[in-house]
């Protein structure tokens, strides 16, 4: 690679110099690294879907026993993702990242030793915890060195992983759970690998610029910064000028939850609160169960896993399609668009009578839905400063994972008033509420991040 050297650096910041980069290797190796902790993090999710569906047959476990075993994880991945935002504003957010991947990882493989129902929903309990911190950490992560012009299609890249972690977790679960009575228990065994990436990601992601310069660490993001440069073959004259104020541990106050809700910050908040409560609940609502409401539509266990393979798939031209809308539309018309589409493919599902549509209704579904996924990941980061980034993500999907605690808790009660169609024209109603909803964030499209 050609070397060259760059003039203007003396009269940049470290963060303008890592903003005026292209998309480097070093960008890659930033996406890859957080998107295959992204991956597994969705496999996990994925996979106790497809455990309820054998635990209903090979343990009979009833209907509120099964919804528990759903909503311990988000329990914890409600507290997990505060307390994350919280600690990778503190910490770092390589360092929390790392932790909850070897958390999550673990707690997941001992779930594949429970012995009752209640063991069972302890465990997920805690495999909640890393996986509620993990998503708006590695979001933050991935955000804060992202160049604006294709930030957004970065974190929406980075959310595509969790197509391929689902998709994982339909191929586990279509190929080894239905092996047998102990199928499940080999499918969590699998999910312990996040313990293992947990490492390459320790020792070889960089740690935010951001927070470096934040808290004072001059030196660190210096050297990080000089790393990404190498990387787009551009050698500075000089260093960026030094900090008005000298290094310390911490430049400013420690990051408060209640600064979330201050004048300049308390309508997008609470606003952004509200778009990730609906749609995780429509979300988790839909997909927890999907693989139970198939088989309790005359599908045999088999057939109903194939099923949601299929309709899981459609999840990856979701995210191209948003990945690309982002950056020409901007993220919220895309958020919008996104979850008008979920809206009304919750609709087609609700009138579905055959397999034919609802295998087409659950692809529309899946497009959409995770298209919006990615777009609300995009937007998210971006609405706060440096020192509140990893905080206001973790909040926002903390208070997401209250919907997805009452969601599969909600979902029988509702299958019991009207089944399928009932359940999914609530669905649908969410999604547009959801959609109103993102009308009233800000628009950050291609600008830089607050400092």
């Amino acid at each position: 690679m050609e070397t060259r050297t760059d003039p203007d650096s003396a009269h940049l910041t470290l963060t303008e110099r890592l903003d005026a980069l292209p998309f480097t290797r070093e960008h890659r190796r930033v996406l890859v690294g957080s998107g295959v902790g992204w991956a597994f993090d969705a496999m996990d999710v994925g996979l106790i879907s497809f455990v309820l569906a054998q635990l209903a047959v090979t343990w009979q476990a009833t209907s509120t026993e099964l919804s528990w075993i759903a909503s311990a994880g988000f329990v914890g991945m409600a507290i997990g993702a505060g307390v994350g935002g919280l600690l990778a504003d503190r910490l770092g957010r390589r360092q929390v990242f790392a932790a909850t991947l070897l958390l999550y990882g673990l707690a997941t493989g001992a779930s594949a030793l429970s012995w009752s129902v209640a063991s069972l929903i302890a465990l997920r309990f805690v495999v909640g915890l890393g996986l509620g911190a993990e998503l708006p950490v590695a979001s933050t992560l991935v955000s804060e060195f992202a160049p604006p012009r294709i930030r957004g299609r970065m974190v929406v890249a980075l959310e595509a992983f969790w197509a391929l972690g689902w998709t994982a977790a339909a191929v586990i679960g279509f190929l080894v759970v239905p092996n047998g009575d102990s199928g499940w228990r080999w499918a969590l065994a699998l999910g312990a690998l996040p313990a293992l990436w947990a490492v390459v990601v320790r020792r070889s992601l960089p740690e935010s610029v951001r927070f470096l310069v934040s808290t004072g660490r001059h030196d660190a993001a210096e050297a990080t910064v000089r790393r990404f440069e190498r990387s787009a073959g551009i050698t500075p004259t000089t260093p960026a000028r030094a900090p008005a104020a000298p290094a310390r541990p911490r430049v400013g106050p420690l990051p408060r939850v209640r600064d979330l809700l201050a004048p300049g910050l308390r309508d997008r908040t609470l606003t952004l609160w509200a778009v990730w409560f609906t749609v995780n609940f429509a979300y988790y609502g839909a997909f927890i169960w999907l693989p139970t409401v198939l088989h309790a539509s005359g599908l045999s266990l088999v057939r109903s896993f194939g099923y949601t393979l299929i309709i899981t798939l459609a999840q990856l031209p979701g995210y191209a399609a948003s990945a690309v809308l982002v950056e020409r539309w901007g993220r919220r018309p895309t958020l919008a668009a996104f979850l008008v589409g979920a809206a009304a493919a919750a609709g087609l599902f609700a009138g579905a009578a055959g397999s034919a549509q609802v295998l087409t209704a659950g692809m529309l579904l899946s497009f959409f839905n995770l298209g919006a996924w990615g777009a609300l990941y995009a937007i998210t980061p971006e609405l706060y400063p440096t020192r509140l980034r990893a905080t206001g993500s973790g909040w926002a999907a903390g208070v997401g994972r209250i919907a997805s605690i009452l969601a599969p808790l909600a979902v029988p009660q509702l299958r019991a008033l009207g089944g399928t169609p009932l359940l999914f024209e609530v669905f649908a109603a969410v999604f547009v509420v959801a959609a109103l909803c993102a009308l009233r964030l800000p628009e950050r499209r291609g600008q830089e991040l607050e400092e």
